[in-house]
């Protein structure tokens, strides 16, 4: 899986910050139990091994132009996690840079504002909880 996941990431633009593969594996593991496919949950709202909402694909696609494809993609990890990268390079960059996993976490579970939510902590702890420091 890890291997997996960072030919993954060696497919990313050149421009973008690439994100630690262990986070990238401790989100999955949150978001989906490390599942894979067809993942419906929000209610239906979000999709896919990391969950990504409609809106968030719109914003990743907007931000990133090379990516292509449909909202129905997210279902595939390798395109997910292309999605992710590119929501987190759009909204916390600095936090990739920095290793700042907190700031990544709550961003991804919350949205651009997602550290001022407090809704996010437990979020960010379930991942620091999955992350192999």
């Amino acid at each position: 899986m890890k291997t997996l996941l960072l030919l993954l990431m060696l497919a990313l633009p050149c421009w973008a910050a690439e994100l630690n593969t262990n986070f990238v594996a401790a989100i999955h593991r949150v978001e989906t139990g490390g599942r894979v496919g067809k993942i419906l949950g929000d209610n239906g709202k979000a999709l896919g091994p990391l969950q990504i909402h409609k809106v968030c694909w719109q914003d990743a696609v907007e931000f990133d132009k090379s990516l292509s494809g449909a909202y129905s993609d997210c279902e595939r990890l390798d395109y997910s996690i292309k999605i992710m990268t590119a929501y987190l390079n759009r909204y916390a960059r600095k936090a990739i840079v920095s290793n700042d996993y907190e700031t990544l976490a709550r961003v991804w579970n919350g949205g651009p504002n997602g550290t001022a939510k407090s809704a996010t902590i437990t979020y960010w702890h379930k991942v620091r909880a999955n992350m192999k420091l």
